[in-house]
């Protein structure tokens, strides 16, 4: 850019370029610290200028300052990561959209207040699921659009008087657009902190899911069975088959979350500025909880892609404790023309009646007991079938199979949109270099020796 914009001459730009494709990376990554350079900035910068020359090597320089770099270099490798977790998650969705598409007539208890509760279907539940994942890739993706721009020729904090070219840098270096303010492109963190954001939100949601399917794996509940490959066996009893890939979710989730709490706790009340608090220290809490993350959702792609449902066990479930005594209520209040809270009135009384012990006959005779209804008693139990109450429920977001066949076509199109973003993201981060490289091609073959327009 500087050779281009014919601030420094083409000839030290090219000395330069062939010097830095000189750099040792292993040398630089092992060489210990022996104080006489400030930090590994300034001793690259020797290392640039015993192959180039210093009088080639401090040109490079015009223009910039540590602090510009250092937020490109951070921005860069932030969204990075976060195409990586967007993946992760994408891949999660995959999983556990398959799993769905078996399971649209599986019926199972919905629970509140980890109750039992209602009659739905699995597919539905893991719907629901797939919703909320789905959120976290939209939050993901909102701060891949913050996170790629540009600070490049910000400097200091004020820019230059030369003649820069802010976003000829930024073209060349992947980004989508500049983080304009120069004031803000140094001092501004919410590229960071909004990431982490997304982060947390993710975890807290991966580990209530993660909660969910560590209990159903229990043998008091038995849903769900995982395959060999994903549970531990005792080291003193052999029956165990301990569910321990879905602990180490929830602990690498809870750890994320706290990595990712921690990058706001470090910038809490810090000055709008330049600060060291925003740099080499803070950076690690953001990539240790982008890679806790990631292992968390790796994870949960594995247990759930092998996984096997008790669909018995489910149904069972679902037709016991009067899940379905609301449909019940509800068919008196349609059929007896009486006030919605009588018939709640009316099928209460008839739960204590049984004193816990379910079935459908005798909760239909506690109801009919005393009372001339025009509603059949076939209609009556009709109600009481967990299967019915799942098929009425046909409005959008219902559990209804017809309903949520239709939801998993549309939760399959948004995965394949999130697919093509990340193929996008993806083939953007790949070519940059390539467009860096040709640009120095060009640079060092040409026979430009344009003097600088100072």
């Amino acid at each position: 850019m500087l050779a281009r914009q014919g601030i420094i001459p083409s000839a030290p730009a090219r000395r330069c370029i062939e010097a830095l494709d000189a750099l040792d990376r292993e040398h630089l990554a092992s060489v210990p610290y022996d104080g006489k350079s400030e930090d590994l900035f300034f001793y690259i910068e020797t290392q640039l200028e015993a192959l180039a020359g210093i009088e080639n090597a401090g040109q490079m320089h015009t223009a910039r300052s540590r602090n510009d770099i250092a937020l490109t270099l951070y921005r860069m490798r932030v969204r990075g990561e976060i195409l990586k977790l967007t993946g992760a998650v994408r891949a999660v969705r995959r999983v556990l959209l398959e799993l769905a598409k078996l399971h649209v007539e599986t019926l199972m208890p919905a629970y509140t207040h980890t109750q039992p509760a209602q009659p739905i279907t699995f597919a539905h539940y893991l719907l629901a699921v797939l919703e909320l994942l789905g959120r976290d890739e939209r939050r993901l993706r909102a701060a891949f659009v913050t996170v790629n721009r540009s600070p490049m020729g910000a400097c200091a904090i004020s820019t230059t008087a030369f003649p820069i070219d802010r976003n000829y840098t930024a073209e060349l270096l992947g980004f989508e657009g500049l983080q304009i303010n120069s004031y803000g492109a140094i001092a501004a963190t919410d590229y960071l902190t909004e990431t982490c954001g997304a982060i947390a939100t993710a975890m807290v949601n991966l580990g209530r899911v993660a909660q969910d399917f560590l209990l159903w794996s229990t043998a008091e509940f038995g849903y769900l069975r995982l395959s060999n490959a994903w549970v531990q066996i005792s080291s003193i009893m052999p029956q165990k088959r301990n569910p321990v890939p879905l602990e180490h979710i929830r602990v690498l989730a809870s750890k994320a979350l706290g990595e990712a709490q921690g990058v706001f706790l470090a910038l809490h009340n810090t000055p709008f500025g330049d600060i060291n608090d925003a740099e080499d220290d803070l950076q690690p809490l953001f990539f240790h909880a982008s890679a806790d993350a990631l292992r968390a959702l790796r994870i949960m792609g594995g247990v759930m892609a092998e996984c096997e449902v008790n669909v018995a066990r489910m149904a069972e479930r679902a037709n016991a404790d009067f899940l379905s005594v609301t449909e019940l209520a509800d068919t008196l209040v349609r059929r007896e023309k009486i006030s919605f809270r009588e018939a709640h009135h009316i099928v209460s009384a008839a739960v204590k009646e049984l004193h816990g012990e379910y079935s459908p006959e005798r909760m239909v005779d506690a109801v009919m007991a005393g009372r001339k209804l025009v509603t059949p008693r076939e209609d009556l139990l009709l109600a009481l079938d967990p299967r019915n109450f799942v098929n009425v429920r046909v409005h959008p977001g219902g559990p209804a199979p017809s309903v949520v066949a239709g939801a998993l076509v549309d939760m399959d199109r948004d995965i394949a949109d999130t697919e093509t973003w990340l193929t996008g993201k993806t083939a953007l981060m790949e070519s940059y270099p390539r467009a860096i490289r040709a640009a120095c091609a060009a640079l060092i073959s040409s026979e430009l020796h344009s003097e600088p327009r100072l």
